[in-house]
Formats: structure tokens, C-alpha cells, sequence
């Protein structure tokens, strides 16, 4: 009976340790992390984005976009520590970081303290690092993870900080403060060349220097005078315009699968689109967004154990609602005449707020700001850990659930 008890018990404490064991298994690192980032997009912005492109497939709704199919969904608050509504500086900080900081301070405390972020702290671990955006290198999400400065403003003053960062893929759709604030300074790209940097302009530059070069900032294109690009972002309607997708794309390239990485990815539009209250082009931006987290995704799919990518927004901008007014007529979106009525009119909206926004009435779209809104943002995730992510968490939360501290 002795032995029998010994038995039984050597069986279960073997299950029990081997339970453990696979627990610790997979709470291991993923060896590749996608951390994507729209700017500014709220659960509203999908909201909008799906009902538009389940009218192009002839549908009411059902239609959903790459990140919408992730097997878990969470919600992530975004506020920092001075004010309810933050903005992308002390959002991408928290986020990047993993604390709280003062509105419009990057990578620092609000005592200017510098604070870690994961790329670093992961770069230290082994892991090879891209950092890239459809908006400039510079601005304050991407700058985020590899910046540490009093203020977002000073656009010159965080690439200083590129080529510390050791970072060996960083891009965007340009370069924001190019000479410095008093247009003196050295051009910031030759900067960058001067400390280590191989700075290229588009796809076809890219490919005839990364192979030689270990760290690369990469911008989609130059202006007509040949200069960066600076404060914009690209133009849809230049089909010689590198996307987002094609730019991760070149990143995975180059980081290479031997090693592990670690790549934040931000669709920087969004919130352009939404401080304007721009319907069609948030939507269109939502889309290339999407495009991008579907490369990811293709690449999750040839290495489902190793990768976990987590989509997520550092804030909401502009408050959009599917249906605005008082009126039961006003539930009725017809994406038709929606279309239409931006393909007539869009030069005008562009350039005209009021015809801008009396195009979102008829449309029956609603917006309530012009500026970021205080209400959480979603999370989707799949992959290894992914399920970390599932329910109510702060942005602060991010950067140890992804390292795993």
C-alpha cells in the first residue's frame, strides 16, 4: 500500500512540476515582437473604418480588418499624470516606458528624470530594433522609444539622441526641424550620416545600401527641392510613395530572422486625420494602418510560437461616432453618397473646415473635438503572451507584460 501511495504521489508531484515547467515555458520571451501603434485611433475609428469596408464588399456590417480578427481584445486607459486627455508625448512614454510622465514630455519624468524604454531595455537583451513610422522619424510616438528630452518640440534635439540608441532600423516619412529651431544647425540627416547612419530616401536606395550598412534610417521620400520630407506625411495620391506595409516590410528585412527583434510600428495618420475631422482620409489612413499589421500577421503565421504582435492606440482623437443629430434620418449612412460626395468635393474640404464639416452632417458622421478625447483605446493580440492582454489595463502595463517584468 506503501508503495503503491509513493507511487502516485512521485506520478503527481512528475504532473505537477511538468505543469510548472510548461508555465514557465510560456511565459518565456516571444523571439519576435510587433508592437503596433495607431495614433489616435479609438475603438470609433474602427467602428467607422469596418462599416466602410463592408460596404465595398456589399454588406450592412461583418467585414473586419486584420486586427479586429485577433483572438483576444482588451482596453488600455490612456491618461497621463497631469491631465485626463494626454498627448502622444506622455502616452507613447507610458506606453514605451512603462510610467506615467507630464503632457508633452518624452522618455522622462516629470522631474525630467530619464526613463528606460523596451527598446532599450530589450536591445541590452539581445534583441535587434526597429522603430518606424508613416509620419517623421522624430515625432513623438517613435521618438518615444528611443528618445529622452523636456519636450516634444524639439524635433533637432531628438535625432541627436538616434545614433545613441544603437537602433538598426529607424523610418519614417521624413525629418521633422531638419536644421533646428534656428535653421543652423548641420542638416540633420548629414547628422546622422556623421555618427553611423546610412540615411536613405525610398525603396530603391534602401535596397542598394542595407546589405552593407547595420544601421539604417530609412525615409519614404524627399520634397521637390530634394530635401527630407519634414512636417508631412505621405501623399495617397503619389502611387511612387513607399506605404507603411512596404516600410515594415524592408524593416523585417533587415533585422533579419537569426535574431531576436523587437519592432514598434505607428500609424501616425490617424490622428491627423482625426484632429481635422477628415471621415474618408482617417479612414483610408485606418486601412494602410491595417495593411501593415497584416505583414506582421503574414509573419506570426510562419512563426506562431515565437511572435506576438499587440495592436493598440496611444489616445483617441476627435471623438467619431457612426450617425450624429437628433433626428431618426440621421442613423442612415449611405457610403455611397458618401463617396461620392468626397470624390466631388475633397479639394475643397481640405482647404475649408466649414465644408469640411457640414460634408460630415450629411454624411451623418459625427465628431465632437478637434483635439485627443480621455477615453480608452483598444488592444488586439495574438501570439505568444498575447493573452496578457486581454481585459481592462493601463498603457503603463505595456512595457512589462512585452519583457516580461
Amino acid at each position: 500500500m506503501k508503495k503503491i501511495m509513493i507511487a502516485v504521489l512521485t506520478i503527481s508531484m512528475s504532473i505537477l512540476l511538468g505543469g510548472c515547467q510548461m508555465i514557465q515555458e510560456d511565459n518565456t520571451r516571444p523571439k519576435y515582437i510587433f508592437l503596433m501603434i495607431g495614433d489616435g485611433m479609438g475603438t470609433s475609428h474602427i467602428d467607422v473604418t469596418e462599416s466602410y469596408i463592408s460596404y465595398k464588399a456589399g454588406k450592412l456590417g461583418g467585414e473586419q480588418l486584420t486586427m479586429t480578427q485577433f483572438p483576444y481584445y482588451g482596453s488600455c486607459t490612456t491618461f497621463c499624470e497631469n491631465q485626463t486627455i494626454t498627448c502622444s508625448a506622455a502616452a507613447g512614454t507610458a506606453i514605451a516606458c512603462g510610467q506615467k510622465t507630464y503632457y508633452s514630455r518624452l522618455g522622462c519624468d516629470k522631474d525630467y528624470n530619464r526613463l528606460e524604454s523596451m527598446a532599450y531595455y530589450l536591445k541590452e537583451d539581445g534583441y535587434k530594433i526597429g522603430i518606424l513610422s508613416s509620419v517623421p522619424i522624430n515625432h513623438a510616438t517613435p521618438a518615444a522609444f528611443y528618445s529622452s528630452i523636456k519636450s516634444r518640440s524639439d524635433g533637432y534635439g531628438i535625432i541627436q539622441q538616434i545614433p545613441q540608441s544603437g537602433f538598426e532600423f529607424i523610418g519614417g516619412s521624413g525629418i521633422q526641424d531638419l536644421y533646428g529651431k534656428d535653421g543652423k544647425m548641420l542638416k540633420a540627416d548629414k547628422y546622422l550620416e556623421e555618427r553611423g547612419y546610412q540615411v536613405c530616401f525610398g525603396e530603391e536606395e534602401f535596397n542598394a545600401t542595407a546589405d552593407t550598412c547595420k544601421n539604417i534610417v530609412l525615409c519614404q521620400y524627399k520634397n521637390r527641392d530634394g530635401e527630407p520630407s519634414t512636417y508631412t506625411s505621405v501623399d495617397d495620391d503619389d502611387p511612387t510613395d513607399m506605404s507603411l506595409a512596404t516600410m515594415l516590410k524592408l524593416a523585417i528585412k533587415h533585422l533579419g530572422e537569426d535574431e531576436p527583434f523587437f519592432i514598434m510600428c505607428e500609424g501616425g495618420e490617424i490622428d491627423w486625420y482625426g484632429h481635422s475631422n477628415m471621415t474618408m482620409p482617417m479612414i483610408q489612413s485606418v486601412i494602410k494602418f491595417d495593411e501593415a499589421i497584416a505583414v506582421a500577421y503574414e509573419f506570426y503565421k510562419q512563426h506562431p510560437d515565437e511572435t506576438l504582435i499587440v495592436v493598440t492606440a496611444d489616445h483617441e482623437t476627435g471623438g467619431i461616432s457612426i450617425g450624429q443629430g437628433e433626428s431618426w434620418s440621421n442613423t442612415f449612412i449611405d457610403w455611397t453618397e458618401v463617396e461620392e460626395n468626397w470624390e466631388k468635393g475633397k479639394d475643397r474640404y481640405f482647404k475649408d473646415a466649414k465644408a469640411n464639416r457640414e460634408f460630415n452632417e450629411a454624411s451623418h458622421i459625427g465628431w465632437t473635438t478637434s483635439y485627443h478625447t480621455g477615453g480608452a483605446v483598444p488592444v488586439y493580440s495574438i501570439g505568444k503572451g498575447a493573452e496578457k492582454f486581454a481585459g481592462r489595463i493601463d498603457n503603463t502595463e505595456i512595457k512589462g507584460k512585452i519583457i516580461g517584468k
